[in-house]
C-alpha cells in the first residue's frame, strides 16, 4: 500500500500540475467558470499547482510510511478536490485526488513511522530543489500564457525572476486572466519556496545520536567480558556519536547511527552470543518504527549469518580484515625484505619509536599528541565510523595504546590502537608528519608487532582493505576477464579512494586476511546505502558554508570496567 500510495501521489502531482497549466487554456469552458470570477479561478489554478508541487515533494516520505507526510498529503488531496471544483475544469482529476483520498483514510494505520532526525542542512537542499522547480515550471506557465511572439529567452526567465518575488516583469500577455495567473502562481511558487525553507531552518534541530554516559558504562562491562574479545570492532561502539540498541536481557547490543534515513549498524553485536537475536529484533522494530533502512557494514562471517537469519537480509563481502598474530610476526624471509630494508633505513635516519598505554602517558603530552594528530590530518574532516575512534588521548580509553615515533626529539608519527579483548589490539588511527621520510607508518607498525608481547598482546589487527579478494584475483594468471574489469573499475577509484594503497600496505606485513561483509535488506537499496556509508564514513561532506559543526571533545571521567 505504500509504495501505490506514493506512486499514485506522484501521478496525481503531475496531473495536478498539467492540469492547471494548460486545461485552463482550453476553448471548451466548464459551466462552473462562467460563474466564478476570473480572478478566484486563476488564484484556485495557481493553488492546485502548488499542491501538486507539495504531492511531488511527500510521495518519498509517503512511501516509506512516514505518519507526517499522511496527514499532509490528505489535507492536500482535500484541498486539491476543493480546488479542482472550484476552478471549473479537471473533474476527473478532482475523481482521482478523490478515490486515494478515501483510500489513504481507509489505511491510514500504514503509515505509522516517525520522523527522522531534523538536520539544517535539509533546508539548503529543499531551497535548492524548489528554486529549481520554481523557475523550470515558471518558464512552462509562462510559454503555456501565450507570451509576445518578440520575448527572448532572456526576458523570460527575467520575467519568472520578478514574478517569484512577488514583482511585475517585462511580459505582457494576450489577456488579463492569463496575467492574472501567471502573477499568482509565480508568486505563490516563491512564497512557498520561502516559506518551506523558513520553516526547516528554523525549527528546532533534534539532537545528533550519542552515547550516554549510562549507555557507554554498560558498554564497557560488555568489553570486559569473555564474548568482548570475539569483533576487533567491538571497541569502537564506544564512539561518542552513535547510539546503541540493547537486547531485552540487557546482555547485548547494537552500536548504530542514521544516516540520510539508513539505519546503520557497524561490526558485530556486542555481548553473548545467545542474546545477539534479541537485539538484532530490536534493532530491526526500531527501523521499521521510523521506515529506515537497515543496513550493517564490517560484520564478521558469524555475525552476517546471524543477521540473515534473523532478520531475513542479505550479505555481500565488503572486503578483509589484516590480523596479524604476533608471536609468529619475524622480518625474516624473502617476503618481508622490503619491509625488513626500509626499517633498517629509517633507523639509520636517526628515528625511534615508543610504544605505550594511555593511562602512562601524561596529561600534557596527550594533549600535544591529539594536536599534532590534528594537524596531520588530510583535509579538514575527521573521518571514520566503524573502524575509527574519533579521539586519541581521551580520558575514559586508558587501555589504549600510542606508538610514537621521533626523531632529533620531535614526534615525527604516530598511532593509536583501541583494545582488542584481553590479548588483541585494533589499529585506530595512523598519521605522520607530511615532512617526515617515507618508512615512518611501517617502522611503527613493526615496533608495535615486535614490543606487543610484552602487553601480552596475541593479535594486531591493522587496516581494512576494502575488495580485497577482488584486487587479488583479478591480477591473478588466468583470471576471469570479469574479474580483470573488477580490478581495472577499482584501481580506477583508487584515485580517490584509498583500495589499493591500504591492500598492497596491508599485505606487506604478512596478515591472515578476515572477511567483512555488508548486510542489507535488497538490491534496490544498494545505493542509498553506500551513500549513506560514504557519509558516515566523511567521504561526503556538505559544503563548509552549511557544514553542521561537530559536536565538541568532551572528556569525561573514567567509567569503571566493572560493576
Amino acid at each position: 500500500m505504500p509504495r501505490l500510495a506514493g506512486l499514485a501521489c506522484y501521478l496525481i502531482g503531475f496531473m495536478d500540475i498539467a492540469g492547471a497549466i494548460f486545461h485552463r487554456f482550453r476553448a471548451h469552458v466548464h459551466p462552473l467558470a462562467q460563474v466564478v470570477p476570473g480572478v478566484v479561478t486563476s488564484a484556485a489554478a495557481a493553488g492546485t499547482i502548488i499542491a501538486g508541487v507539495l504531492l511531488l515533494l511527500l510521495a518519498k516520505a509517503l512511501r516509506r510510511r512516514k505518519r507526517r507526510a499522511w496527514r499532509a498529503v490528505v489535507a492536500l488531496l482535500a484541498l486539491s478536490v476543493v480546488l479542482h471544483v472550484v476552478r471549473g475544469q479537471g473533474l476527473i482529476d478532482a475523481l482521482v485526488s478523490g478515490i486515494l483520498l478515501a483510500i489513504l483514510i481507509k489505511n491510514r494505520k500504514e503509515f505509522y513511522a516517525l520522523g527522522d532526525p531534523r538536520t539544517r542542512w535539509r533546508a539548503v537542499g529543499v531551497f535548492v530543489l524548489l528554486s529549481a522547480v520554481s523557475v523550470l515550471l515558471g518558464l512552462v506557465i509562462v510559454a503555456a500564457a501565450h507570451p509576445p511572439v518578440t520575448a527572448t529567452f532572456q526576458a523570460r526567465v527575467e520575467h519568472v525572476l520578478y514574478g517569484l518575488v512577488g514583482f511585475p516583469g517585462p511580459l505582457d500577455f494576450r489577456t488579463e486572466r492569463g496575467d492574472h495567473f501567471v502573477a499568482i502562481t509565480l508568486f505563490g511558487l516563491g512564497l512557498l519556496t520561502a516559506v518551506t525553507t523558513a520553516y526547516l531552518a528554523l525549527r528546532p534541530a533534534e539532537p545528533r545520536p550519542y552515547l550516554t554516559p549510562e549507555d557507554e558504562e554498560r558498554v564497557r562491562k560488555l568489553l570486559a567480558t569473555p564474548h568482548g574479545a570475539h569483533d576487533s570492532l567491538g571497541y569502537f561502539a564506544l564512539r561518542h556519536d552513535k547510539s546503541v540498541i540493547w537486547s531485552p536481557t540487557g546482555k547485548s547490543c547494537v552500536a548504530y547511527r542514521v544516516v540520510s534515513g539508513v539505519m546503520l549498524a557497524s561490526g558485530d553485536p556486542l555481548g553473548d552470543y545467545e542474546a545477539w537475536p534479541g537485539a538484532i529484533q530490536r534493532f530491526m522494530q526500531e527501523a521499521d518504527r521510523h521506515a529506515w533502512v537497515p543496513a550493517v557494514m564490517g560484520c564478521s562471517e558469524l555475525g552476517g549469518e546471524i543477521w540473515c537469519r534473523e532478520a531475513g537480509l542479505d550479505a555481500l563481502e565488503l572486503g578483509d580484515e589484516a590480523v596479524v598474530d604476533v608471536t609468529a610476526f619475524s622480518l625474516q624471509g624473502r617476503s618481508m625484505r622490503n619491509v625488513r630494508q626500509m626499517v633498517n633505513r629509517i633507523e639509520r635516519q636517526g628515528y625511534s619509536c615508543q610504544m605505550r598505554r594511555v593511562r602512562e602517558i601524561p596529561p600534557e603530552e596527550r594533549a600535544e599528541l591529539a594536536r599534532l594528530a590534528d594537524s596531520w590530518r588530510s583535509g579538514e574532516t575527521e573521518r571514520g565510523f566503524s573502524m575509527a575512534l574519533g579521539r586519541i588521548g581521551g580520558a575514559t580509553d586508558g587501555e589504549c595504546v600510542v606508538v610514537t615515533a621521533c626523531k632529533d626529539g620531535a614526534v615525527r608519527g604516530l598511532l593509536q590502537f583501541v583494545p582488542w579483548g584481553p590479548d588483541g589490539l585494533s589499529l585506530d588511527l595512523m598519521r605522520r608528519d607530511r615532512d617526515a621520510d617515507p618508512g615512518v607508518n611501517e617502522l611503527m607498525i613493526v615496533h608495535a608487532l615486535r614490543e606487543a608481547s610484552s602487553l601480552g598482546v596475541r593479535r594486531i589487527s591493522l587496516n581494512f582493505a576494502v575488495f580485497r579478494s577482488a584486487l587479488a584475483r583479478g591480477e591473478r594468471l588466468g583470471a576471469w576477464p570479469l574479474l580483470r574489469l573488477c580490478r581495472k573499475i577499482l584501481l580506477f577509484l583508487s584515485r580517490w579512494f584509498q583500495i589499493e594503497s591500504l591492500y598492497k600496505f596491508n599485505a606487506k606485513f604478512q596478515p591472515a586476511w578476515q572477511p567483512r561483509y555488508l548486510v542489507y535488506p535488497s538490491a534496490g537499496d544498494l545505493p542509498r546505502i553506500v551513500l549513506a556509508i560514504l557519509e558516515a564514513e566523511a567521504f561526503l561532506v556538505p559544503p563548509k558554508p552549511w557544514r553542521r559543526r561537530a559536536r565538541p571533545r568532551v572528556e569525561r571521567e573514567p567509567v569503571p570496567a566493572h560493576p
